[in-house]
């Protein structure tokens, strides 16, 4: 088939962005899809509606709207009674954007992106989305350069684009003509993973088969990608607000513990040590319990940083102790003493204890400190027992003479088995399902 501006069939229209086009709104844009046009703009408001005060997460919504001009023919203005498919178009903009936001980080504000069509020559929809998160991207740079934001709460990038079959041919990117003479029209919402969002479709002509599905669902997607190009072109550096790693400070500058952490979360966080992030004054844990010094450490550096902040307060628990050295288990021998010296005063506090009550335990408590919620703690422990004499060429903490129950000390064992098990990496397990 010809298609009425020459292109072919799997060509998507010329399209182009105009970042920054309204100076008083946060965030705008305007997109030009073929004769299609739409103005974007992000406001930013602090607050959230009331069924989300108080909850430590932010909102997304939007509002669409056809100029009384945009479609040649004057179209009446909404006024109390909404237009039904502004409504419904005005829903799935809010529904696809706000896919793009952690709306934790964004902290209890509220973002209204607003599309008003110009011109309409199909697609304002899809064109509204795309147009839309320029826009959003711009309002959150605007909010990060006001010092209102530490990062970037981006977490995808959006883009939609429509596809149909016309006259028994698949095609990309329908103009008004093609669209409205469709036997099939779709639209697709799509991140940059290549997941669906929403799907939109209807055989308004005629049902359309599984291998004509197919072909739609291929167009979508070379359509939306080629959009998210242009998007990323368009915002310039502001594309680096796009899913960056978000910052996670390691409470500690204990580089073993770092190690061990920063193995656990598997790359998933731009992971800095305290004093990486800048973070030099002196932390008093004088908690009783491990969570409490968790808890302090935490919060004192995310208070600092701004910056999402776990710490972990770990030690060893001997049951013949009544549960020391507890959280005095780095200082046991005293604050200027080394591991030899407090393994020393353990085997002599240990020396008359019988084999059969040696019974020990490691324990991690994990504290996740947010500027955003309040901090949440997590426990892991790892049972075993306190040797006679250090065994194996690990030479970190207690480890020489704590065995576990497949009887090798945790210096003998290798780095990722005993990651694989360890109080801390139990514990990172349930701290993994908070983060």
């Amino acid at each position: 088939m010809e298609r009425k501006d020459g292109r072919a069939c799997n060509a998507p229209r010329a399209h182009r962005f105009i970042p920054n086009f309204v100076s008083t709104a946060a965030g705008s844009c305007l997109i030009e899809t073929g004769g299609t046009r739409v103005i974007c703009t992000a406001s930013v408001e602090e607050g959230v509606p009331p069924f989300l005060r108080g909850k430590g997460c932010g909102w997304l919504t939007a509002e669409y709207a056809m100029l009384p001009a945009s479609t040649g023919r004057r179209k009446q203005r909404d006024g109390l009674k909404k237009d039904g498919r502004g409504v419904e178009i005005s829903r799935l903009i809010g529904r696809a954007l706000r896919q793009a936001v952690d709306r934790e980080r964004l902290g209890e504000r509220t973002i209204t992106i607003d599309c008003d069509v110009l011109e309409a020559d199909g697609g304002t929809r899809t064109a509204a989305i795309t147009g839309g998160f320029v826009a959003l991207v711009g309002a959150i740079d605007r909010l990060i350069r006001e010092g209102k934001l530490r990062e970037s709460p981006i977490i995808h990038q959006i883009a939609a684009i429509s596809a149909g079959v016309v006259e028994g041919t698949p095609c990309l990117d329908l103009c008004y003509t093609e669209d409205s003479s469709a036997d099939t029209d779709m639209n697709f919402v799509m991140n940059e993973q290549g997941e669906f969002i929403e799907l939109q479709g209807t055989g308004e002509g005629c049902a359309f088969s599984r291998d004509k599905l197919n072909t739609l669902l291929d167009l979508g997607e070379s359509g939306c990608r080629a959009l998210m190009q242009a998007q990323r072109e368009a915002l310039g550096d502001a594309a680096a607000l796009i899913a960056p790693k978000q910052k996670l400070i390691l409470a500690s500058n204990n580089a073993h513990k770092i190690q061990e952490l920063s193995a656990m979360l598997g790359g998933r966080y731009d992971v800095l040590s305290m004093r990486d992030a800048g973070f030099t004054d002196e932390i008093i844990e004088d908690g009783e319990t491990f969570e409490e010094n968790a808890r302090i450490k935490a919060e004192a550096v995310m208070r600092a940083t701004g910056y999402l902040t776990l710490a972990d307060d770990s030690g060893l628990s001997v049951d013949a102790l009544g549960g020391a050295p507890g959280v005095h288990s780095a200082r046991y021998a005293g604050d200027q003493h080394s591991d030899a010296d407090n393994n020393a005063l353990l085997m002599k506090n240990m020396e008359n204890v019988p084999d059969e009550a040696r019974t020990a335990r490691f324990v991690s408590c994990i504290a996740i400190a947010s500027p955003f919620k309040p901090t949440q703690i997590v426990r892991g422990e790892c049972p075993g027992r306190i040797t006679r004499a250090p065994r194996g060429s690990g030479t970190f903490g207690y480890d020489p003479y704590f065995e576990y129950e497949n009887g090798l000390t945790f210096a003998e064992m290798e780095g990722e088995a005993k990651n694989a098990v360890s109080h801390r990496a139990r514990a990172m397990q349930e701290a993994l399902k908070l983060l």
